[in-house]
C-alpha cells in the first residue's frame, strides 16, 4: 500500500525522541499494509517485531501522543467541508484470555470477561466520507471489592444518583459533545453536528450550552419523558403528546438486518430483524421538558427541544416497528429541515461500522500483550489504520475511475491485475488496467 499519506498525516508526531518517531512511522506503515496479520507477520522480521514490542512498552509512548497528529489532520480536513457529522459511541474491547489475563484490564459486564472501553468521536461528511477521529477516550473499570456483596439494580441506580455527574462513566458523552463544540469554534465556516444514540439521552446533554451557532446536536431519545404545556403544567408523556399531532409526511427508510446479541432479548431496539423498506410517518414539534427536581439547581427548571418522531405504523408480522424519537437543536420548521435531521442521524451508524473495522478488520482484541498500557498503545495505531480503511472504501465506491496507484504500490495492483487477467501478458502501466478496476 502506498504510504505517502503517513508522512502527511503524522508530520507533527513527536515522542521527544527521533528514534521513536522513526519507529512509529515504520510500525504504522507495516500495520496499514497488513492490518489483518499478526504483529510478527506484519513486521516481516524478528528484529522489526521485537523493536515494535519495545516501542509499545516505552514510557514515552501513550495513546494521546499517537492520536494527536491524526486529530490535527482531521481538523484540517474538516475546515474544507460545509457540514461535518460527528457520531460518538462506546464499544467494548474484550481482552479476556483463557489462562493469563492482561494486567490492568478491568471487568466488562460483571462476569469473567476482562478488557477496556473505547469512546470515540468520528467525523464524516454528509455523504459518508470518513474524515478522521476528533477525540477518543479509553478506560478500564476498577475491580469490584470481593468482600462487598453485589448491588441490586435499584441500589446501583441510587448509588449513581448520589455520584457527581463528572465522576460517572456517562460523563464521556458530555466530554464528547464538548470536543465537537471546540472543533466548531476552531472552524467557524463549518457546521458541526454531534450525533448521539439513546445512551446520550440525559438532561445534562439536553441542557448543553451551545457557545457557537455552527454547532448542533441530535440525540435519539431513550426515555418517554414528561412534557409541559405553554402554561408550564404537565401535559403528558412525550410519545402520547406527539401521537396527537398530525402526520407531516410519509416516507420510506431502508432497515438493515440485525442479529440479537442474546436470545432472551425483548427490547424493540435490540431484537433481531430482517432487511426491509419501512414505510414510516413523520411528526415534529417543539417540546418543553421539565427537569427533575434534584437537577434544577444546576440545569434550570425546563429544557426546550425540537423533536422529530419517525414511526413505522404497520410493521411486517413478527417484526418490531422502526421508531426514532430524535431530540435536536436543528430547526424543524419545514419538511426539508425535518428530512435533513433524519438524514443526518442515519450517519450515526457509521461509528458502528468503524468499530467493526477496528475489531474484525484490524483484529485489535486478538493482539497479545501482557499489560493493558501496551495493548492500548498498539490499539491507538490500529484506530488510525481503521479510519484509513474506511476512507479508502469510500474512495473505491464513489471514485471508481481514480487510478489505483493513488492508494496501492505498483507491486500490489499489478499482482491483483494478473490474478484478474491471467491470459494478458502485455506490459502493465497505470493506463491499461483501468477497465478491470472500474
Amino acid at each position: 500500500m502506498s504510504l505517502e499519506w503517513i508522512e502527511s498525516e503524522f508530520k507533527t508526531v513527536s515522542f521527544n525522541d527521533q528514534r521513536l518517531d522513526h519507529r512509529f512511522m515504520q510500525i504504522l506503515g507495516a500495520f496499514s499494509s497488513h492490518p489483518t496479520l499478526s504483529i510478527p507477520a506484519a513486521c516481516q522480521g524478528r528484529n522489526e517485531f521485537e523493536a515494535c514490542y519495545r516501542f509499545f512498552d516505552n514510557e514515552k509512548v501513550t495513546p494521546q501522543k499517537i492520536w494527536q497528529p491524526h486529530f490535527n489532520a482531521t481538523m484540517e480536513r474538516c475546515r474544507d467541508k460545509p457540514v461535518v457529522l460527528v457520531p460518538q459511541d462506546t464499544t467494548e474491547l474484550d481482552f479476556s484470555r483463557p489462562e493469563q489475563q492482561v494486567v490492568g484490564a478491568g471487568p466488562l459486564d460483571g462476569s469473567s470477561r476482562r478488557g477496556a472501553f473505547l469512546h470515540t468521536n468520528q467525523a464524516f461528511t454528509t455523504d459518508g466520507l470518513a474524515l478522521g477521529i476528533l477525540s477518543a477516550k479509553i478506560w478500564a473499570r476498577d475491580e469490584p471489592d470481593p468482600n462487598t456483596p453485589p448491588l441490586s439494580q435499584s441500589e446501583k441506580q441510587k448509588k449513581s444518583r448520589g455520584t457527581p455527574f463528572e465522576q460517572r462513566e456517562s460523563f464521556r458523552w458530555f466530554e464528547g459533545m464538548q470536543a465537537v463544540q471546540q472543533a466548531a469554534e476552531q472552524c467557524p465556516e463549518t457546521q458541526f453536528i454531534s450525533l448521539n444514540d439513546s445512551e446520550g439521552d440525559m438532561f445534562e446533554l439536553l441542557s448543553f450550552q451551545r457557545r457557537s451557532s455552527n454547532f448542533h446536536w441530535i440525540i435519539r431519545a431513550c426515555h418517554d419523558r414528561q412534557t409541559l404545556d405553554e402554561a408550564g403544567e404537565l401535559s403528558g408523556l412525550l410519545r402520547s403528546v406527539l401521537q396527537k399531532s398530525e402526520v407531516l409526511f410519509p416516507c420510506q427508510i431502508q432497515v438493515r438486518r440485525r442479529d440479537a446479541k442474546v436470545s432472551c432479548e425483548t427490547r424493540n431496539r435490540r431484537v433481531a430483524r430482517q432487511d426491509r423498506i419501512a414505510a414510516v410517518s413523520v411528526r415534529a414539534d417543539t417540546m418543553l421538558l421539565p427537569v427533575p427536581a434534584e437537577k434544577r439547581a444546576v440545569l434550570g427548571e425546563s429544557i426546550a427541544v425540537n423533536v422529530v418522531w419517525v414511526l413505522e405504523e404497520k410493521p411486517p408480522e413478527g417484526e418490531a416497528p422502526l421508531e426514532w424519537i430524535l431530540l435536536t437543536t436543528l430547526p424543524i420548521s419545514t419538511q426539508e429541515e425535518i428530512r435533513l435531521v433524519m438524514d443526518n442521524y442515519t450517519t450515526r451508524w457509521m461509528i458502528e461500522i468503524y468499530h467493526r473495522v477496528l475489531k474484525s478488520g484490524c483484529r485489535v482484541e486478538e493482539r497479545r500483550f501482557e499489560t493493558l498500557p501496551r495493548m492500548l498503545n498498539c490499539m491507538a495505531i490500529y484506530m488510525v489504520v481503521a479510519w484509513r480503511i474506511l476512507f479508502m472504501c469510500w474512495l473505491g465506491r464513489h471514485c471508481p475511475e481514480m487510478p489505483c496507484d493513488v492508494v496501492f504500490d505498483d507491486a500490489e495492483w499489478q499482482a491483483v491485475y494478473k490474478v484478474l487477467n491471467p491470459k494478458k501478458n502485455y506490459p502493465l502501466n497505470r493506463h491499461n488496467y483501468k477497465s478491470s478496476f472500474a
